[in-house]
């Protein structure tokens, strides 16, 4: 894993508070990165999925949804076969 130093300028303030939750250590640090990494992601998928509710496309009927699933499932199952 690949190390990387940061150099943080904060005010004391935020700095006293910050190192009193225990968020200035390398695991504190990681785990904000991930929580945000994550925000960002379901900020992308809701964004994506407001883009598709505006398009204004048909419904797709039940029958419609499992024959998508069922041809994703197929499709798997041969790249599965594919690399053994």
């Amino acid at each position: 894993m690949p190390a990387i130093q940061l150099e943080l300028i904060l005010p004391d303030n935020i700095a006293r508070q910050a190192e009193g939750a225990g968020l200035l250590t390398p695991d504190g640090v990681r785990k904000l990165l991930e929580a945000e990494l994550r925000r960002r992601s379901v900020g992308r998928f809701f964004d994506t999925a407001d883009r598709l509710a505006d398009l204004d496309l048909p419904s797709l009927s039940e029958d419609e949804i499992q024959a998508e699933i069922d041809a994703v499932r197929a499709e798997r199952r041969a790249g599965d076969t594919d690399r053994r």
